[in-house]
């Protein structure tokens, strides 16, 4: 069959999806599609529309980035050593951060004054000091690079399993200005960055590029393109960016369904994809959990909101007079070191384990459009048990009573999104029965915080991922430099006679 250009798009068309089903083009759509546009239609029948400004820019990107990794062969730890340590200087430079900080200001105002969220867009000074040592931190990682993983000596030749670098990585993210210090650590492997930022953070990152990474790139003699930025609003650049088959990687940070549309755009253009959409850990008090200590871990677990927060707890149904007060205490403790009330979902069956007044009685919840007074307690359904709460600065979880570990485990499994598990117990097998059955990449047995790169590992962390679509081959969840590279086989002969 010969293909052809789609140059028009008539309403009523007939688009297949799966290969056995079709969704149907709308006028909106078809009104809105022009010669050099593309579509791409998703397993839940959404068709995304990716128009050519975007698709080009998109695909300038990935041209600069894939010139440079062509070059990256041959650059050498020490160029990579004074990219990072220039970066962050200028990072850490008041002069250089000035234009920085003045457009970062602009971002943050422009997006509460449209009701969205900023606690991950505003660059203070712990989310500057944050990428600042990040960037200082792939100065001291070393490649693998090089690195000889295994040899095997035959009769006239000697075969090396060689460690090397990857190719072109893509990273899109929300309105997160610090990843592009994580993100840039893929430098370190030899490997090139292409990174599309959200809309609201969009002045922030071009100030980055012009004022610290461009200049820091120019230093260290590292080639053009090297770290390239996607400079489009649209969320269709992402789309197209993820839909380009030269890439090698696929980065998708941000929230749940638009990190669910990229991983779906990237798998249809074959790339391989680290995703973390949905966030929020679990926690779970069984019979035989310590109070004091569940009362430790939940609290340092509600410090803020970012993907490793608390988000769903559950207590052990014959201990909940004594464990469901210690977890209120330890939820209003969170929101009141926060100057601010928290917010508690319990399940609609367990509604009496909390004092009836929490459904009585009005608080200032904190929200991105603003303070807003809602009940402090509200019940929820069982199939909203895989909500994760996106709170500002009032803490928000859900509460439900289980009969036992087992229950909890398999609610687990069902419902939340298979990130973080924590399991408060004194029964050792009660932590090898969670380990066995939870079906998650990180575990723990304490505050649910611990699950990130820097923190854990000690090493600048590039994405987490989520087991929302199947385990992950070869690899833990926590993404870091050493993770993006590739095995090549090399031979050397030394009897020239050998054949086979």
């Amino acid at each position: 069959m010969e293909l052809h250009p789609l140059t028009e798009l008539a309403a009523g068309t007939r688009l297949v999806v799966g290969g056995d089903r079709v969704v149907i083009v709308d006028d909106d759509l078809a009104a809105a599609f022009s010669p050099g546009d593309a579509v791409l239609p998703l397993s839940d029948g959404t068709v995304l529309h990716l128009p050519a400004s975007q698709r080009e820019a998109a695909r300038q990107g990935v041209d600069a980035a894939t010139r440079a990794f062509d070059a990256m062969g041959r650059v050498d730890d020490a160029q990579l050593d004074r990219f990072y340590t220039a970066f962050a200087d200028r990072l850490e430079d008041e002069r250089s951060f000035e234009p920085i900080a003045v457009a970062n200001a602009t971002d943050v105002g422009a997006a509460r004054a449209a009701g969205r969220s900023t606690t991950r867009l505003e660059l203070d000074d712990t989310m500057r000091a944050g990428m600042v040592d990040g960037l200082r931190g792939w100065v001291e990682r070393r490649s693998p690079r090089g690195e000889i993983r295994r040899s095997l000596d035959h009769d006239g030749w000697r075969l090396e399993e060689v460690v090397d670098r990857l190719g072109v990585v893509a990273f899109v993210f929300e309105g997160r200005p610090n990843v592009f210090a994580d993100a840039c650590g893929v430098l370190r492997g030899g490997n090139t960055v292409v990174f599309r930022i959200g809309s609201d953070a969009l002045a922030t990152a071009r100030a980055i590029v012009e004022h610290a990474l461009d200049p820091a790139l120019a230093a260290a003699g590292l080639p053009a393109g090297a770290a390239t930025l996607v400079d489009a609003p649209s969320r269709a650049a992402g789309w197209a960016l993820f839909s380009d088959p030269r890439l090698a990687l696929a980065v998708a940070r941000g929230s749940g369904e638009a990190v669910r549309q990229l991983s779906e755009v990237a798998q249809q253009a074959g790339n391989d994809v680290s995703a973390h959409g949905t966030g929020g850990a679990w926690m779970v008090a069984t019979a035989h959990a310590d109070a004091q200590r569940f009362a430790a871990v939940a609290h340092a677990s509600l410090d803020r909101k970012v993907c490793n927060t608390l988000n769903t707890c559950a207590i052990a149904r014959d201990r909940a007079d004594e464990l469901v007060p210690v977890f209120l205490d330890a939820l209003d403790r969170a929101g009141a070191d926060r100057g601010t009330a928290a917010k508690l979902h319990v399940l609609e069956r367990d509604r009496d384990a909390v004092p009836r007044e929490r459904y009585t009685t009005s608080a200032t919840i904190d929200r991105a459009e603003g303070a807003i007074e809602e009940p402090q307690a509200e019940t929820l359904t069982e199939a909203q048990l895989a909500v994760e709460w996106e709170w500002e600065d009032s803490p928000e979880v859900t509460l439900l009573l289980v009969d036992g570990l087992d229950e909890a485990v398999g609610l687990f499994n069902r419902y939340s999104p298979r990130f973080a598990l924590s399991v408060v117990s004194e029964d050792p097998d009660e932590h090898e029965r969670a380990f066995a059955d939870a079906d998650a990449p990180y575990v723990g047995d304490g505050f649910t915080r611990w699950v990130d790169g820097q923190y854990a590992l000690g090493t600048p962390e590039l994405g987490l991922s989520n087991w929302e679509r199947g385990r992950l081959f070869g690899r833990s969840g926590i993404l870091s430099g050493a993770s993006i590279h590739t095995l090549r086989l090399r031979a050397a002969q030394s009897d020239p006679t050998v054949h086979r």
